[in-house]
């Protein structure tokens, strides 16, 4: 592999780690208050880089070929009228994210996020006693499992970054490798907030706490803009296509 196709798988890598599995869920997981701890962190990050690594490397290593019979799928009537139902179903979705009623939703969000994390707060006027909350680690792998499923068709970086790969002609190995070393950059900007908010937790944690009131309070209502626009975008396209929106102008 030459540096300069190094240098691209980079930058693709750095950009897929923006998003919101690789780092806003991150970002969010760490606003929890109290100690955190890291193997919990660390079983939503490997979950990332595990289903990454799977879906590149099964695209990259045959699945592709299977391409074209999808592509001819998704532009038969039945594809088209399946995505008008889903994009009309977002948008009437989209309305039960009413920002006035993020306080009634907000609260247990927040108590599954310190429970799943295993947060460990202090109590008593000493401050010096800690109560652990327990608990699996799986719900950290099934919202790791659950964003990465809904953004990875979406990730043109990642797939532009397979394209690459596949071409180099670096033989399976080397794909393999590429690959998981893709997979890892993806999450490093997380690994580095994840390590200042152990070390240096009084110089991030106002920017946090910062962060956490303005995700508490927009949550709901970006949610709902998101869900909104995304359902209108797919029904518009599935509606064109259907020749639903053809408006035939004679003079």
């Amino acid at each position: 592999m030459d540096l300069a196709l190094a240098a691209s798988l980079v930058v693709l890598a750095l950009i897929d780690s923006t998003s919101f599995g690789t780092l806003l869920i991150p970002i969010w997981l760490l606003l929890a208050p109290g100690r955190i701890r890291v193997g919990r962190m660390l079983v939503y990050l490997g979950t990332i880089v595990a289903f990454y690594f799977a879906v590149g490397m099964a695209i990259a290593l045959g699945a592709n070929t299977f391409m074209s019979d999808i592509s001819a799928f998704l532009e038969t009537g039945t594809a088209r009228w399946i995505q008008l139902a889903l994009g009309v179903g977002l948008f009437i979705f989209s309305f039960r994210f009413d920002s006035k009623r993020k306080k009634e939703g907000g609260g247990r969000l927040m108590r599954w996020r310190e429970r799943a994390l295993g947060v460990e707060e202090a109590e008593g006027a000493a401050g010096t006693a800690t109560r652990t909350r327990r608990g699996s680690a799986l719900p950290l792998a099934g919202l790791a499992l659950a964003a990465a499923t809904v953004e990875v068709a979406t990730m043109l970086p990642y797939l532009a970054a397979i394209g690459l790969i596949t071409t180099a002609g670096i033989g399976a190995a080397g794909i393999t490798l590429t690959m998981a070393a893709y997979c890892a950059v993806m999450v490093l900007p997380a690994l580095a907030l994840l390590a200042a908010r152990l070390f240096a937790r009084k110089a991030v944690e106002p920017l946090l706490v910062k962060m956490n009131n303005w995700m508490t309070k927009h949550a709901a209502s970006t949610t709902g803009w998101v869900l909104g626009i995304v359902g209108f975008l797919l029904a518009r396209d599935a509606a064109w296509k259907l020749g639903l929106l053809d408006i035939n102008i004679s003079l």
